[in-house]
């Protein structure tokens, strides 16, 4: 990071605080005590007022904590913030409870031109989830999943997590690394390592009965977690690219074990990676039903002869 760099933002870092420290700003920044210190001393002569406090956990006082210059929003930039806001109505995303106090504190901040503006936007755009009738009526619950905000906590602090599972044979108990959670069709799922099985994890936050740090001591690196992950991808024997249509008809209805890997920021390609076994022959033909539902806009990368034989002669069946 280049010292300009590093200073503009050390100054909103010190803005935001009564009190900090030498090694606090040491930390943050990843630079020396020297380093610090010079920092400071720069700051210090470009009127942030600091007074500085003698004593073993001594540090440094901000006077005033008005020096930085209040943030203004240009029209689009509100007209921005303002429809994403409302396009993430009834999502049922995280730290949304306090909804209404945040577009009060919004509007707060506007002209009467600029809220004429977002009153307008209000009654033209529609997303998924409002009611074409009254746009102000939700017709679903805004609030996410009760375990939702908590395993977010969690993983701020510790991506190893121990997990209770709701399932149809019971209650399961999972130790996970969490690669990712993601949001599809309305649900919210987690895709994490199993550390005990040493394979990839799939669940669904809807079905969390508990969550808390992994007590497991000996935890592998990331690293080590995706190498492990890369040669289990090997022995996928169907790798299929999927093009926009296919996709879309993934969306609609795919096993809940398989997931996609977008090729593109746009997500008009992707990747599927499976396994199937050529004997099973219920799996086989449920296999083959499900290509022909996500239609033609598929290329084969890799697929077992004998499997592609036993997919061929069921899709022959249809023809």
């Amino acid at each position: 990071m280049r010292k300009v760099e590093r200073i503009n933002i050390m100054m909103r870092y010190i803005n935001n605080r009564a009190h900090f420290t030498i090694s606090e700003i040491m930390r943050e920044f990843e630079i020396s005590r020297s380093t610090a210190i010079r920092d400071i001393k720069e700051i210090e002569t470009m009127g942030m007022p600091l007074v500085a406090e003698v004593g073993r956990e001594g540090g440094y006082f901000v006077m005033n904590n008005s020096v930085l210059p209040t943030v203004r929003f240009t029209d689009n930039e509100i007209k921005a913030l303002f429809i994403a806001f409302m396009a993430t109505r009834n999502q049922q995303l995280p730290y949304l409870k306090s909804r209404q106090s945040l577009a009060e504190k919004l509007l707060g901040l506007l002209s009467t031109h600029q809220q004429d503006d977002l009153v307008i936007l209000n009654q033209i755009l529609l997303f998924e989830g409002t009611n074409p009738h009254n746009p102000d009526l939700l017709d679903l619950s805004d609030l996410p999943h009760p375990m939702l905000e908590q395993l977010i906590q969690i993983l701020l602090v510790d991506r190893y997590v121990a997990v209770t599972v709701k399932e149809e044979s019971g209650l399961k108990y999972y130790c996970m690394y969490i690669l990712h959670l993601y949001r599809e069709k309305s649900f919210w799922y987690i895709e994490g390592f199993d550390t005990v099985e040493d394979k990839r994890k799939m669940l669904t936050v809807d079905d969390l009965v508990h969550v808390e740090v992994s007590p497991i001591k000996k935890r592998m690196t990331r690293k080590r977690i995706v190498e492990k992950l890369n040669q289990q991808e090997e022995v996928y024997n169907i790798v299929l690219e999927l093009g926009p249509k296919a996709i879309a008809q993934f969306k609609k209805y795919h096993p809940f074990q398989l997931s996609l890997s977008y090729m593109d920021p746009f997500q008009t390609t992707a990747v599927l990676k499976t396994s199937i076994h050529a004997e099973n022959s219920e799996e086989l033909n449920e296999m083959a039903d499900w290509l022909l539902f996500l239609g033609l806009d598929i290329k084969i990368r890799r697929l077992p002869k004998d499997v592609s034989e036993a997919i061929q002669a069921r899709i022959g069946m249809y023809t």
